[in-house]
């Protein structure tokens, strides 16, 4: 997008010459403008009271009472006692940088982010399957090429419009579009094919459609055996997910899961894509191994116009789990825990390896070791709001009482901010420079409109300035975001998303380059796996996933599936978008979207005030009645905080391998009193 300011007026337009969205935005990127100059917006730092408030003070003194909070801390408790959280939000310099602060300037293994709770799922799965994870291993212009593309838990329509051109023109090809959800969201009454699975049976209905295409003799042999390993177990487990079998298990009608696998067996080029819906699950990994069999079945990844991939959500998702705010992960897409790549960082750091600490806690369990013996005492948040992002809220709330110390870096009070300790006010996204990497793995610059307002400072210099407090300033001498970039080309040279060979200028000129980009000669890699997979022997694993269920399922006492998701008006915990007029006029109200079966039985009518409970508490919504999703699911925004909020009930039920809470399915009812 391009960004003109008039005086205090700030408008947003389209960039008409940029090829991945050639000017399309979707609403939440044409008022985008409107929260810059809002008049909540945080001006200067705030510093909590002996009294209790939130009162302004000057930089110094923020800066001073987070030093000495993390002085005392570390020398009472040990060094892993002070906890860093991140955001995908944060530009590729950010990420980075945090990583580097975590681990340089605090000394402290326990940093993650909210990213956590988006792509952690389907990062883990590509890296085991494929053996790396790009959300797009090709570009968004193949995808009008696939003939047929299967969507899973995901609706682009209102959650990424401006993508929905590319599905567009697929279908204008003649290509064919079959979402899985639950709903029949907008993106699914637009395919040709919906199948409404029971929420959290997604690998059950994958391993359904690798048992038809085996049995039709629709998957591809020559490039099972000369590509990949693993499928001998995948065959002998699907052989017991028969068609009759999986409608009982997911609840789609067999005659749809045998179309399913034909229609993608019959074309000559296929897509499988997933989303949060069936990662966002206490067995997201499993499901994403299940999917990617699909792909891999069908000899589609690494040849053109089809593949795996996943759809990134946040703004710089991608980016922002590259680059060593993950609590396992250095920049680059390198393992914390791996001699060489530790002793590469640590020489880019001007460290020795000996200083650099090992993994530490995923989101969730930092933030619930708090005031824990072996937890965290102090917390920095920077570009997240856990109090209403992370799930069981309410637990999330007391663990975050229990904390000593709270300082927060943000455009808004939000709700974690109003709790914090010290707030400090942060730059927002037309008021920096940096770079972020879209969900395809192409390198774009942010390129900064406008001055900050007030005593507003951008990410970058709240952490060199907290970093020099600290007595470490000497690692963290950046002018600007260029030089921070500069130092994560060298950092993840060598490393699976090798960012050396790109260069603010060459993203200028090229508008953007694909990783990995491992020289200034390099033209950049726009399509991964077209001749051997970043495993050990060069072959794509197959994985043999036996369907497990969610943690939770429905019972006498809560009957019903609760799945929560996004709004086309709204983005992630609402900090920025409720507070855009035009935004709230479009979803004024967290929705409970219920069938009109069970609206009956409660006595429902459409925009009744209505409760829902789960075994961790209860929320209150809006009834909206609709045919459109099964009767035996509820559908919940996550936007809201206080009494709406949809993660008071969620699950925190952890994956085993990516540690992603279950968001998208728990048990739960609908409470006619309150």
């Amino acid at each position: 997008m391009d960004v003109t300011c008039d005086g205090d007026r700030i408008e947003v337009t389209g960039n008409k010459r940029f090829p991945v969205n050639e000017g399309g935005l979707c609403l939440k990127g044409w008022t985008a403008a409107e929260t810059i100059r809002h008049p909540e917006r945080l001006l200067s730092p705030l510093v909590r009271s002996a009294a209790g408030a939130l009162d302004p003070a000057s930089w110094q003194d923020a800066i001073d009472r987070i030093a000495t909070a993390i002085h005392a801390t570390q020398a009472a408790y040990g060094r892993d006692a002070v906890g860093v959280f991140g955001g995908g939000s944060l530009t590729n310099e950010k990420a980075y940088l945090l990583g580097k602060f975590a681990r340089v300037a605090l000394g402290t293994s326990n940093i993650d982010y909210n990213g956590r709770f988006c792509m952690s799922s389907a990062a883990a799965g590509a890296s085991k399957a494929l053996g790396l994870d790009r959300g797009l291993p090709f570009p968004l212009e193949d995808i009008p090429h696939a003939e047929a593309i299967l969507l899973v838990g995901g609706n682009l329509a209102e959650t990424m419009p401006p993508v929905m051109r590319y599905f567009e023109a697929q279908q204008r090809n003649g290509g064919a579009l079959i979402v899985a959800d639950p709903r029949r969201s907008p993106t699914a009454q637009w395919a040709k094919l919906h199948l409404a699975l029971r929420p959290g049976s997604d690998a059950a209905l994958a391993n359904g459609l690798v048992h038809v295409l085996i049995r039709d003799s629709l998957v591809d042999r020559s490039y099972i055996d000369s590509r990949t390993e693993g499928f001998d177990e995948v065959r002998q487990l699907a052989a017991s997910y028969w068609p009759e079998r999986v409608e009982t298990l997911t609840g789609v009608p067999q005659g749809q899961i045998v179309e399913a696998a034909r229609i993608l067996g019959e074309a000559r080029t296929s897509m499988v894509l997933t989303a949060r819906g069936a990662e966002q699950q206490s067995r997201g990994v499993d499901n994403v191994l299940a999917f990617v069999n699909i792909a891999l079945a069908l000899g589609k990844v690494g040849t053109p116009f089809s593949g795996y991939g996943t759809i990134t959500g946040q703004g710089n998702g991608q980016g922002g789990r590259e680059h060593g705010q993950k609590a396992d992960q250095l920049p680059g897409y390198r393992h914390i825990d791996d001699p060489g790549a530790r002793r590469d960082v640590a020489a880019v750091w001007g460290i020795p390896e000996s200083e650099l600490p090992g993994p530490g806690k995923s989101a969730y369990e930092l933030i619930e070791s708090a005031g824990q013996p072996d937890g965290i005492r102090a917390l920095l948040v920077i570009g997240s709001n856990p109090s209403v992002s992370a799930p069981n809220g309410s637990k999330v709330a007391d663990c975050l009482g229990r904390l000593d110390f709270l300082a927060v870096a943000d455009f808004f009070l939000s709700e974690t901010a109003s709790v914090a300790d010290v707030v400090l006010p942060a730059a927002q996204w037309a008021e920096e420079d940096g770079t972020v990497t879209n969900l395809e793995g192409r390198v774009i610059r942010r390129r900064r409109a406008i001055d900050p307002p007030g005593q507003v400072r951008t990410d970058i210099d709240i952490l060199c300035a907290i970093a020099r407090a600290l007595g470490k300033s000497a690692h963290f001498a950046f002018g600007d975001p260029e030089s921070v970039f500069e130092e994560l080309r060298a950092a993840t040279r060598g490393a699976p998303a090798d960012y050396s060979g790109i260069s603010y200028e060459r993203i200028e000129r090229e508008d953007g380059i694909f990783w990995p980009c491992t020289s200034e000669s390099h033209a950049g890699t726009p399509r991964l796996f077209e001749t051997t997979f970043p495993t050990p022997n060069g072959r794509a694993r197959f994985h043999a996933v036996e369907y497990l269920g969610p943690a939770e399922v429905p019972d006498e006492q809560f009957p019903l599936y609760l799945t929560t998701g996004r709004l086309l008006a709204h983005y992630q915990s609402g900090t920025q978008t409720r507070r855009v007029a035009q935004l709230v006029d479009a979803a004024p109200e967290a929705i409970a979207e219920i069938h009109p079966h069970v609206a009956k039985h409660h006595g429902l009518v459409d925009g009744a005030r209505m409760v829902l409970r789960t075994r961790r508490g209860s929320a209150v919504f809006t009834s909206r009645i609709s045919a459109d999703i099964r009767p035996d699911t509820i559908f919940v925004p996550f936007h809201w905080p206080g009494e709406s909020s949809a993660n008071r009930v969620t699950n925190d039920a952890l994956d085993p391998v990516s540690r992603m809470p279950e968001f998208k399915v728990c048990a739960a009812r609908i409470d006619t009193d309150e």
